[in-house]
């Protein structure tokens, strides 16, 4: 099964990643040193695109995974109250699953691992275990610790189940109601990061030769590798700050 700490880009993804960054690599070499050479120099950076690209990508299938987590463990919380033995409710769960989300979903997936793996005699305690190692969410390892330790005392799983999918819903509405509050400070964030770029452009294609004293000169390449950095600096420190965790 799959380490969600990981994530691998598809072929799709890295060529349309490399065609993102060829473009964003040539605007900045011309915009700031009017060089495609300078923009060859850039080329490095693709591995902090990269990376930056697989943190948004890992983010997202978090979250993804988290919401299916919450859905099915509110199937196994049902099942149980209508009688169901703990095994037998994440079979059943598995089975709903499949019509909720499709044969394809990380939790349709995990679910039918879980569920060939108790047909081999496989403890579910430990199951959830090895799910919450690879699943990268802290909500879904301390669920799996606490579930392990309450199978393992007779503690009340319905109970446990219960709180611990209300509390995934709760966190997840939390989350929507920041990101929504968030939202037009994200889009602001966005324009501010291209209003520089577009400046530059703005003066290059109006005035063609203002800018030349800082391509042709070594104290003005000097400044718009300076300003360069500042930009991305500026840039990444904006993304950090919009980047809420809970």
């Amino acid at each position: 099964m799959p380490d969600y700490h990981e994530i691998s880009l598809t072929p799709r993804q890295r060529a349309a990643s490399l065609a993102l960054y060829a473009l964003l690599d040539a605007a900045l070499g011309i915009l700031f040193f009017n060089s495609l050479i300078a923009a060859a120099l850039l080329l490095p950076g693709y591995l902090l695109f990269c990376r930056e690209q697989k943190k948004t990508l890992l983010k997202r299938r978090g979250k993804k995974l988290e919401a299916q987590f919450g859905t099915a463990i509110q199937l196994v919380s049902t099942s149980l109250q209508a009688g169901y033995s703990v095994e037998n409710a994440f079979r059943e769960a598995s089975r709903e699953l499949g019509k909720i989300y499709g044969p394809g979903e990380m939790i349709v997936r995990e679910f039918a691992w879980i569920d060939r793996q108790l047909g081999l005699n496989g403890t579910i305690e430990s199951l959830l275990a090895d799910m919450g190692r690879r699943s990268g969410s802290e909500n879904i390892r301390d669920f799996a610790e606490v579930f392990q330790t309450a199978k393992r005392t007779g503690g009340d799983l319905i109970a446990i189940i219960r709180n611990t999918a209300s509390g995934i819903t709760q966190r997840q509405e939390t989350m929507l109601e920041i990101e929504t509050t968030l939202s037009g400070k994200v889009m602001e964030q966005r324009i501010m990061s291209m209003i520089p770029i577009l400046i530059l452009a703005y003066v290059r294609l109006t005035s063609p030769g203002f800018m030349d004293p800082m391509y042709m000169t070594a104290a003005g390449r000097i400044v718009m590798v300076i300003c360069l950095l500042l930009y991305l600096a500026a840039f990444l420190w904006g993304r950090k700050i919009i980047d809420i965790r809970m």
